[in-house]
């Protein structure tokens, strides 16, 4: 799946400054009980297609029937909070 990378870097700014606060790109603060880092889009990118990945993967291995790990649910979860998302379906 092919993703528009600014228009994602966009929404996860107003994520940011909707649930987290203004801080400044490299800041850090708490979400959802994390200290995560706001990230400049260079660093968003990676991440995001990290997340996107993961995301992928579980849902494929729940539709298989798979059984989950807790450490690729605590990975998953780590992974959304990084990009101020909830985990979906979890």
């Amino acid at each position: 799946m092919i993703e528009d990378l600014p228009a994602r870097y966009h929404e996860y700014l107003e994520r940011f400054a909707s649930q987290v606060g203004k801080h400044d790109v490299g800041a850090f603060a708490k979400f959802s009980g994390k200290l995560i880092k706001k990230l400049s889009f260079e660093e968003f990118t990676p991440a995001f297609l990290e997340y996107q990945e993961l995301s992928d993967q579980y849902f494929e291995s729940i539709e298989r029937g798979d059984t989950i790990n807790d450490v690729v649910l605590r990975v998953l979860r780590d992974k959304a909070a990084s990009l101020v998302l909830a985990p979906p379906g979890l």
